[in-house]
């Protein structure tokens, strides 16, 4: 693997002195937020969409079904709800946000037959929470609060589908993608996040591994295409009390598959609540090279699939965690709302970062 130099050297300079420093706050869920807005049909076609094609298409593309449930197309019918999410979570104590591109790849966005706004839709995601940390850092200044960056995270999510299982019980050995089919949507994704201007890029909730490498694989084509990189952070998930991911390994074998990307940080999100979860990011603390998140769920569903942990006890047990020498990123994931982020930073404020193996040898 290339050495390349930092694409936006300052940015990653201030994220890495800031790990140094303490533990930095993630941003919550974006879906849950989005709900909230009780948004039809029409809001997610939006003037651009409203007549069953892409106005702004050169060649027409249709799209005369339901677009309601594609958040990532919010980002183009209506970026002032992405944005005043972003800034609730910035304002609740996020260092980091994430952008409105979980599924704003070819493959999850075929459903809707979107697939040519994969860039744009990338770009515009990093565009919108750049916006909103500028603002926001600069309201800091005039109002002489002490400076405090923050970071764009561009959004790589698993997709719709598994490089790894079957989706057919009756025939084992089919699938519905492939290593190459994954790389190159992620490739597109990852130029639009980056001309958007992602200071990092995250690959997460990553239930199967393969999938995880094709996108990791595309980042470094990215990156030597663009003579430079951005730091990396990759999340996975653990889909039950087996303690696996869907594609089968455990937290220690997840990590030891997905070193070779050099990330800036390896850690969990999504699938269970911080309680559950706190074995596993206690195994990737042991063994994990680099800086360890988690942004776990508020909880498990209920009947209904909503989330029922507080603020209060999601960060009462988060807060365990940092005291542990667990953590150096923390967050939320679904169900979580910005009182969930407050809570947490609040919780969390003061405590010591998780130091990472080398740095003890040096200091030794």
């Amino acid at each position: 693997m290339k050495t390349l130099p930092w694409l936006k050297p300052a940015r990653a300079a201030a994220l890495h002195d800031a790990l140094e420093r303490r533990i930095l706050i993630i941003d919550g869920a974006m879906g849950t937020m989005i709900q909230r807005h009780r948004l039809e049909e029409a809001d997610y076609r939006g003037a651009r969409f409203a007549d069953g094609y892409d106005s702004q298409h050169a060649h027409g593309e249709g799209c005369g079904h339901d677009l309601k449930g594609n958040n990532d197309l919010l980002l183009l019918s209506k970026p002032e709800v992405i944005a005043g999410v972003h800034i609730a979570y910035l304002e609740a104590g996020a260092d980091l946000v994430e952008t409105n591109t979980f599924n704003a790849t070819s493959i999850s966005q075929a459903d809707y037959h979107l697939e040519h706004l994969v860039y744009e839709l990338n770009k515009a995601g990093a565009a919108v929470a750049r916006a909103c940390c500028d603002a926001v850092e600069a309201d800091d200044r005039a109002k002489g609060r002490p400076d405090k960056p923050r970071f764009v995270i561009g959004v790589l999510g698993p997709t719709s589908r598994t490089a790894s299982i079957s989706p057919d019980v009756n025939d084992p050995g089919y699938r519905n993608t492939s290593f190459d089919e994954l790389r190159a949507t992620y490739r597109e994704a990852i130029d639009g996040l980056i001309d958007g201007g992602a200071d990092t890029l995250m690959v997460e909730t990553i239930f199967d591994t393969l999938n995880a490498k094709a996108a990791l694989y595309a980042i470094e084509e990215v990156f030597d295409a663009r003579g430079g990189r951005l730091p990396v952070m990759i999340s996975g998930t653990i889909t039950d009390a087996s303690g696996r991911t869907l594609s089968g390994q455990t937290a220690e074998a997840f990590y030891t598959s997905v070193a070779h990307g050099r990330p800036l940080s390896v850690g969990l999100n999504c699938a269970l609540g911080a309680k559950d979860l706190r074995e596993h990011v206690e195994t990737l603390s042991t063994v994990a090279d680099s800086y360890v998140s988690a942004h776990p769920n508020a909880g498990l569903p209920n009947a209904f699939g909503e989330y029922d942990e507080t603020p209060e006890e999601m960060a009462a047990t988060l807060k365990e965690f940092a005291q542990s020498g667990l953590l150096n990123l923390v967050g939320g994931c679904c169900g979580t709302t910005p009182a969930h982020i407050q809570a947490i930073a609040e919780a969390v404020a003061g405590l010591p970062p998780r130091r990472l193996p080398r740095s003890l040898e040096q200091a030794a």
